[in-house]
């Protein structure tokens, strides 16, 4: 049998009890008092995000209260303030700025769960977030968004409270307030909303990014079918209208009616997203949340590449293009084309498209059989081959048009004239888990199946991805990664990141990562044409300086990606749809979008050199034999090996500039040699 308390227990409950209720009530006073003593808050509370060139030129701008098309509430279609009310706050009207009813919901489940994900702000609580507050999910900010939703809820009216959220809310793709949104999304003013179309736009500040009809119309659909019940239930629409309105077929505005940023449009939505993932917020948020992002771009470079594009694709082709130029020493993005037309397709295909880079891959295959005791001169034979793999199975390459040397090549040339039979002749030898390896090694984190066709790029990759790689071998091997943002600064001027100059990765080796680099300045060198050109003879008349680089092609892709010592670009050209490439010149457009703003990038710059590391020799080599090359080789041409690992050999096949002659074979070695060097 339990006890009573004792009259002094029940004293002391009692004390305590009301002490606490006083100390309540005392607080609450307070809080009142303060709000009441602070006047009332401002309602043009800025809130652009502004994104900075490297050199301080505001690229672009997110665009506050000022630039928002503010409207008055009646000038709003009362199907959209309906089906806001419903699905944000039903009892806006009725509640001081807390629905109590709610927030105890929520904090309840905030407490099982060890979390605040679960919301329950009203429309006051919101507005007062996007005037005064960052987003972060703390309890001080909740507490601070408290405090400003009672001092919004003293001194301004419901009908302002809610004008000044409908006209300050962010409906995705930079439209901030319903009539940016209405335009936006149907080209129409806010006041000619249909009850469909109101429903959908009430239902994207939920999640911007998510229940944008323009993102995915599936989701967006869900939730506006979601919005009509709840104002069909609540009597907001009738029956009729409530049955128009889930089977009108909504017309979204044309996208060339849209607004197109003036500066690298696809490199702002690349810092927007890399900001979002920094932030650790939602994307939306960083658009409205009043930072300066100061970002990598050269304004300069950006232009020159988004001439090159301009200048060289027909305007009659459908075909589309990606580039990326970065600076190799830190994997900054100088200049980025995500597309021919940001308003045609706002989809990144630099950063988001993953396509097969065919013979581009070779030169991470290259560096792994560097590793494993190739030379610039180790020679295999070039011919039609088949190989048997797994199962019993075959698999057949085939060079470019069907040519084949039919006899021994170096590597030097396979890599030059891009022998294909060399490369997965290479590849078996290695293992593909090797090529699987080294690619990681060169900052390659896309899917890489371990199969022979991989040495001829057959895996899907993104141009980001494959322009770091690069990279990794213009600095001399150190890791990078690709970034666009170098510092941000929030709406109070304090910075929240900032990127570090931290002691850099050393993680190819240094010898090797420049032999590879020399080796692919030979896709320009014409002392390596054979049976083939090499895949640069088309624009070596056009450049003016040292580049390594490497073209790659499929059936619906071409590539050509290159480098200095101080960029690498790459550029992409391909259908979205993956439909074969059958214009002869839509296959030649990488390398002339490259060449171009390679060339005007660097014009007036001093020449560059790739630095050598201790430990190389260089050798004059014939590039037929691989052997030293002599004073009769009709060609030779300077390439580096490990100190130990040259030729050991002078070339014996070549006398007087041309093959030798059955008299020449006829004399003696000793005679030969005699003649080369005492003749």
């Amino acid at each position: 049998m339990i006890k009573p308390f004792s009259k002094k227990t029940k004293r002391i409950l009692l004390k305590t009890t009301v002490g606490l209720a006083l100390m309540f009530v005392s607080t609450i006073v307070f809080i009142y008092l303060l709000a009441f003593l602070l006047g009332p808050p401002s309602l043009l509370n800025e809130q652009n995000t502004i994104y900075y060139s490297k050199d301080g030129t505001v690229i672009g701008e997110e665009q506050g209260v000022e630039n928002r098309h503010w409207i008055d509430l009646e000038d709003m279609s009362p199907h959209f303030i309906d089906a806001t009310l419903m699905i944000e706050d039903q009892h806006f009207y009725e509640h001081h700025g807390f629905d109590f009813k709610r927030i105890i919901g929520a904090i309840l489940k905030d407490i099982k769960t060890m979390s605040l994900k679960e919301g329950a702000s009203t429309l006051t609580q919101q507005y007062a977030r996007n005037l005064y507050l960052s987003h972060e999910k703390t309890w001080a900010r909740k507490i601070k968004e408290a405090f400003y939703a009672i001092r919004l809820e003293m001194y301004y009216s419901k009908d302002e409270i809610l004008e000044g959220y409908l006209n300050t809310v962010y409906y995705g793709h930079g439209a901030y307030g319903i009539e940016a949104a209405s335009h936006h999304f149907f080209n129409k003013k806010a006041s000619e909303l249909t009850i469909a179309e109101a429903a959908m736009l009430a239902g994207v500040p939920k999640g911007p990014t998510y229940y944008s009809p323009l993102n995915d119309e599936e989701r967006a659909t869900n939730r506006q079918k979601q919005i009509l019940a709840v104002m069909h239930k609540e009597q907001v629409i009738t029956d009729d209208e409530y049955e128009l309105a889930t089977k009108e077929q909504l017309t979204y505005a044309d996208p060339k009616e849209r607004i197109q940023l003036t500066v690298g449009p696809y490199f702002q939505d690349t810092v927007l997203a890399e900001a979002a993932k920094l932030l650790d917020i939602e994307q939306e948020l960083v658009r409205s949340g009043g930072y300066e992002i100061h970002t990598t771009l050269d304004t300069q470079l950006q232009t020159q590449l988004e001439e090159s594009v301009r200048s060289n694709i027909n305007q009659s082709s459908e075909i589309q293009v990606a580039a990326i130029a970065i600076e190799p020493n830190n994997g900054a993005i100088r200049a980025l084309v995500g597309g021919r037309d940001y308003r045609e397709s706002p989809f990144n295909r630099a950063i988001q498209a993953k396509r097969m880079p065919g013979s581009s891959f070779k030169p991470f295959l290259y560096y792994s059989a560097l590793e494993n005791g190739y030379t610039a001169t180790t020679m295999l034979m070039s011919k039609p081959t088949t190989f048997e793999i797994e199962d019993g199975q075959v698999y057949q390459p085939s060079n470019f048009n069907g040519y084949y040397a039919n006899e021994p090549i170096t590597l030097a040339q396979a890599l030059a004239v891009s022998d294909n039979i060399y490369a997965v002749k290479t590849n078996m030898y290695l293992g593909a888990e090797k090529l699987v390896e080294t690619a990681r090694k060169f900052g390659i984190k896309s899917k890489l199946p371990a199969v022979p066709s991989l040495a001829l790029g057959t895996a899907t990759v993104s141009v980001q991805e494959m322009v770091t790689g690069y990279g990794m071998l213009a600095n001399g091997g150190y890791h990078i990664d690709g970034h666009s943002i170098e510092k941000i600064v929030d709406r109070e001027g304090h910075t929240v990141y900032e990127k570090e100059d931290g002691k850099k990765e050393l993680t190819l080796d240094p010898q090797k990562a420049f032999i590879l680099t020399q080796l692919m300045t030979g896709m320009f060198d014409e002392s390596l044409n054979g049976y083939m050109s090499v895949t640069g003879s088309s624009i070596v008349d056009r450049i003016s300086r040292t580049y390594a680089g490497k073209t790659g092609s499929t059936d619906s892709d071409t590539w050509m990606i290159g480098f200095s010592p101080s960029l690498v670009t790459g550029v992409w050209t391909g259908y979205d749809d993956n439909r074969t490439i059958t214009h002869v010149p839509e296959r030649a457009y990488s390398k002339e979008i490259w060449t171009a703003f390679m060339e005007s990038a660097h014009k007036g710059e001093p020449e560059e050199h790739f630095k050598a590391p201790e430990g190389l020799v260089a050798v004059p080599v014939d590039p037929t034999t691989g052997l030293q090359a002599t004073p009769h080789c009709p060609t030779s041409t300077v390439m580096f090996f490990e100190e130990g690992t040259e030729p050991d050999f002078h070339c014996s096949d070549h006398f007087y500039g041309e093959e030798i002659d059955q008299t020449e074979k006829e004399k003696g070695m000793f005679q030969r040699w005699f003649e080369v060097f005492f003749d």
